[in-house]
């Protein structure tokens, strides 16, 4: 009836496993629980095969990264079942009805997003803040708030879906790096008027990460949203809205310089212990108009260095 997809990096998923297995136990219906480890560290990796001695999981260590994107499709491809259940490794299950709420939508043509949530008390280590206080602020929300923008609103991160319909569409396999694989796939949903039905079911993220990190992961998610602006012009997101209302007036420039010139100042205030948001925002933007830029000047220089 239901596979269970995990793809596994560098986290330590043997709560998150044995939590689902007894749910689904609970139920008493027919599972699997598949838990693809895309080249973890040996250390991650000897902890998490104890996880095979549990009834219905299927523990598969890659020889070679595929990224955040192929793991996914390989996955689905590979589920028995008609009914598909992506969730992230470093999640924690809240509630005792988590598998049994899934159940009740299990509908044709339709996806469901359970949600994401985070910690109601802030992390000991101040490193861990800003990654816990933007989550938080902007993606631990209400399932009547998401159902203003159902298909913004997805993430990979929690979600139900056929398999036939996940066959149809499938991640980007283009994207391997982290970032907006959610995105591309939301707006192929939204292209084919399927359906997202927003429910109160979501999993709690506990991978925090320090703030360089989450910064960094930021940045990369940007390249691949400009990566994938390229490939598709009608990609859509609030940051993309921003960024083309900036490069109609011609000023991408001094945004990119912004961040040239500030980028330390940036830094500073998310690693303190009243990070601002807004100001977050206007990082990325800043980020984006300056990789949009340098990227222009290499075509450019390409295109002199091919005419000579």
């Amino acid at each position: 009836m239901l596979s269970i997809l995990i793809p596994v990096y560098n986290f330590d998923l043997r709560n998150l496993v044995e939590t689902l297995n007894r749910q689904c136990l609970a139920c008493q219906m027919e599972f699997e629980i598949l838990c693809y480890d895309d080249c973890s560290d040996e250390k991650y990796k000897k902890i998490n095969r104890e996880i095979q001695q549990l009834e219905g999981v299927r523990y598969r260590e890659l020889p070679k990264n595929l990224g955040r994107a192929k793991i996914r499709n390989v996955l689905g491809k590979v589920a028995r079942f008609p009914y598909l259940l992506f969730m992230d490794c470093d999640s924690k299950v809240v509630r005792k009805d988590f598998i049994e709420k899934y159940l009740i939508h299990l509908k044709p043509n339709v996806l469901v997003y359970g949600g994401r949530s985070y910690s109601s008390n802030p992390p000991r280590d101040s490193r861990l803040f800003f990654h816990w206080h933007y989550g938080r602020q902007r993606e631990q929300t209400s399932p009547e708030h998401r159902k203003i923008a159902p298909w913004h609103s997805f993430m990979t991160n929690n979600f139900l879906i056929p398999k036939t319909l996940f066959l149809e569409i499938q991640f980007d396999d283009s994207l391997r790096q982290y970032g907006h694989e959610d995105t591309l796939f939301g707006m192929e949903l939204k292209s084919r008027s399927i359906p997202i039905i927003h429910i109160d079911n979501p999993l709690q993220h506990i991978g925090l990460e320090p703030t360089e990190v989450s910064l960094e992961k930021s940045k990369k998610a940007m390249q691949n949203l400009l990566f994938l602006k390229e490939k598709n012009p009608l990609i859509d997101s609030r940051l993309l809205r921003s960024f083309d209302k900036f490069r109609k007036r011609n000023l991408l420039r001094p945004l990119a310089y912004f961040y040239l010139r500030f980028e330390p100042l940036f830094l500073k205030n998310f690693q303190s212990k009243r990070p601002s948001l807004r100001l977050f925002d206007f990082y990325k933007l800043s980020y984006l108009s300056w990789l949009y830029i340098s990227k222009k000047k290499k075509q450019l220089r390409h295109s002199k260095g091919r005419g000579q």
